[in-house]
Parts: structure tokens; sequence; C-alpha cells
């Protein structure tokens, strides 16, 4: 994450309260934005496992 509370984190990594906020408020726009509402969409469907194997590398 650029910005904010969670700098420096990864995408994967903030939670859930967060990616809520953003839907509610708004995600920024260009890849940021559309990455974080992926995150919030995989989070949603409980899938968050499948980015289990990314973060080992």
């Amino acid at each position: 994450m650029p910005f904010g509370k969670y700098k420096g984190r990864l995408l994967c990594d903030l939670p859930d309260h967060y990616l809520e906020w953003f839907q509610r408020e708004g995600f920024p726009k260009g890849k940021l934005g559309i990455q974080l509402e992926t995150m919030h969409v995989i989070s949603l469907n409980g899938l968050r496992y499948l980015l289990d194997p990314l973060k080992k590398r």
C-alpha cells in the first residue's frame, strides 16, 4: 500500500475493514484502485488463501 495507515503493506495483507471502507468511499483511480477492488472481491468470496503461494516469493 503506497499511502495511509497501512503504507508499506502488501495489498493482500490489508484488513477487510479497510477494503470495505474503500468500497463505501470509492476506490482510487487507476491501477491501484483496480487492485484494491480485486482484493475486496477476493476477500468477500473467501478466496484469500489463493494468494498464499504468491506471498512466499
